[in-house]
């Protein structure tokens, strides 16, 4: 069933990199907002262009690796990347630690940002914070590709990442703000699920593990994750001390 770890792997491709070019695009939009868009976009496209080379160095090297090594070395990467998104969405849902919101990041960046200048010069520190922001989030962006893709799926897993990118690029232009919307740590938690998912199935590929109903397997690993994460959640949300309840007539 060759169609389900397809599918699997432009999901878990496209949910990863859409939360990471959201963060990403968060801070360009800050700078270009603040600092001029003219620094912002080169700081950008300047971490495009280190990150597409990084990528065409790289590649031809992996490549070189041998299969079954490089599906346990990156699957114990993934599960250990996973594990640390599924448990952040696990102590957010159960409300252990706050939400993420990137109409505050957005907030705190533009304030952090902000100084004197109509931004019509080239902005050091707007170049590097826009490079910063596209580099970090985009190593995040290859790894997930390249973990998701391996073993001969690195086109579908690019394919998800970059509908990705491609859909939070128009939103950026057509609404200039943070995607506040988008429902990120939802997103994170399936993401987690979904990578951590990912590790357990690849570890036991380079182990030569025979997975029952061999890429079928994937379904079982995310839906056993699912389940232990959401029990995870109610376990989080009844160890949360709660307010207590004001009685009648005591309010001030």
């Amino acid at each position: 069933m060759r169609w389900a770890h397809v599918g699997t792997v432009i999901l878990a491709a496209f949910l990863a990199s859409l939360v990471e070019f959201v963060e990403a695009l968060t801070i360009v939009l800050a700078v270009g907002m603040t600092r001029g868009w003219r620094s912002a976009l080169i700081g950008a496209g300047a971490g495009a262009l280190f990150l597409t080379v990084l990528t065409l160095a790289v590649g031809p090297v992996l490549q070189r690796i041998p299969l079954t090594s490089l599906q346990l070395v990156v699957g114990v990467l993934l599960l250990l990347f996973g594990m640390r998104w599924l448990r952040k969405a696990v102590l957010r849902a159960g409300g252990a630690i706050g939400l993420h919101d990137e109409a505050v990041i957005y907030a705190n960046e533009t304030a952090a940002l902000a100084r004197d200048g109509d931004g019509t010069r080239l902005d050091r520190v707007a170049v590097a914070a826009s490079f910063k922001a596209v580099t970090l989030e985009g190593l995040e962006v290859i790894f997930i590709v390249i973990a998701a893709g391996a073993g001969g799926l690195l086109a579908p897993a690019a394919v998800g990442a970059a509908l990705a990118g491609g859909l939070v690029i128009l939103a950026g232009l057509a609404l200039r703000q943070p995607l506040a919307r988008v429902p990120e740590n939802t997103l994170k938690f399936a993401v987690g699920v979904l990578l951590s998912a990912f590790g357990v199935f690849w570890v036991g590929e380079g182990l030569r593990y025979p997975w029952p109903g061999e890429d079928l397997a994937l379904l079982g690993l995310v839906g056993g994750f699912t389940v232990i994460a959401l029990l995870a959640v109610a376990a989080v949300r009844r160890s949360v001390p709660r307010p207590l309840a004001v009685p009648l007539g005591k309010h001030s």
